[in-house]
């Protein structure tokens, strides 16, 4: 699912703007300095006057010329940010402050899409997925233990300290979490709270239904639609940094697209990309619905979590007291 010409070029432009900002702002923030901090102007003349003669013993053949304006421009930066500091600015007061430092707000790194660019890119093909409007209202922030109580609230609570790990230690422990359970006890929610903190920090998320993901994975299994398209539609599935499934189960599928999940969990393992999976079907029932080796493939490699309880989207809905009190 690639972006169209037109969609990219608004993209690419709104990189353009926001670098040009940031920079505009910093020569700003410099023309200041210059004109109210006595002597800063000066040191910056000469730190640029020494870059030129550098360049002329360069290119006259002297090799040491480099080195030794090197340690001249080094003290004068020096006492550039002493000056800053007596002057009660911070050292980095001039330098450009990008929206996103690691790619200087270009939208890429050494010639490859930047994480910011990569997740602007999936913002825009899957809104569909509403996942937006999701995370307003379930996240971290929102979590509670109060519709809970026993051993139902054991379960949620495992599965939400799970859940936390699982976020705050995504970039150096690989992990993929299967939550299961009845309909409306916080498996979706915790989903969305995994991904709100991953989105927030900068990674690539894409959280599909079941139901989209099968529609999916058959226009790729039976060619429907633009070859690029498709091509980029599995790129993005197989490649990004968190896929989210919810409600697995609730799909019509076949053989074929069945093959095709299971490639797709089996590839995102070998890759290292981590996948989280939400389902209504008792572990059972996932064996009897979907075939021995795509049952075996979450059996083994998933952290599983059993969350039970009331039907809390119920219980919202209907404006029941919550179980537990604090």
């Amino acid at each position: 699912m690639a972006l169209t010409n037109t969609q990219y070029d608004l993209l690419i432009r709104e990189y353009d703007q926001r670098k040009l900002r940031n920079e505009t702002a910093a020569d700003e923030r410099i023309a200041y300095i210059n004109e109210n901090v006595p002597g800063y102007r000066q040191l910056g003349d000469e730190i640029a006057s020494l870059g030129s003669r550098a360049l002329e013993r360069l290119l006259g053949g002297d090799k040491a010329a480099l080195d030794d304006i090197n340690e001249k421009i080094d003290a004068l930066s020096e006492k550039r940010a002493a000056l800053l500091k007596e002057a009660g600015y911070p050292e980095d007061y001039i330098k450009v402050r990008y929206d996103c430092p690691d790619c200087s707000d270009t939208g890429y790194i050494n010639g490859r899409k930047c994480h910011c660019l990569k997740q602007k890119i999936v913002n825009i093909l899957y809104s569909q997925s509403h996942i937006s409007e999701l995370l307003e209202e379930d996240n971290f922030s929102t979590l509670s233990y109060d519709y809970y109580k026993d051993a139902d609230l054991d379960r949620f609570r495992a599965a939400a300290d799970a859940a936390r790990i699982f976020a705050d230690d995504f970039d150096k422990d690989y992990q993929n979490l299967l939550f299961c359970g009845t309909v409306g006890t916080g498996k979706s929610f915790l989903s969305c709270c995994i991904a709100k903190q991953l989105l927030d920090s900068g990674h690539c998320v894409i959280y599909f239904s079941a139901i989209e993901l099968f529609e999916r994975l058959s226009d790729i299994m039976f060619d429907r639609g633009d070859p690029g398209e498709l091509m980029s539609v599995r790129e993005d599935l197989y490649n990004c940094d968190l896929l989210i499934i919810d409600d697995l189960g609730t799909e019509l599928t076949n053989n074929a697209v069945a093959a095709e999940l299971f490639s797709l969990l089996n590839e995102r393992h070998l890759l290292h990309r981590s996948t989280v999976i939400s389902t209504n079907l008792s572990l059972e029932d996932l064996k009897d619905r979907y075939e021995d080796r795509i049952f075996s493939r979450i059996a083994q490699r998933y952290n599983i979590y059993r969350i039970s309880g009331p039907d809390i989207r119920r219980i919202k809905k209907t404006g029941q007291n919550r179980i537990r009190k604090e």
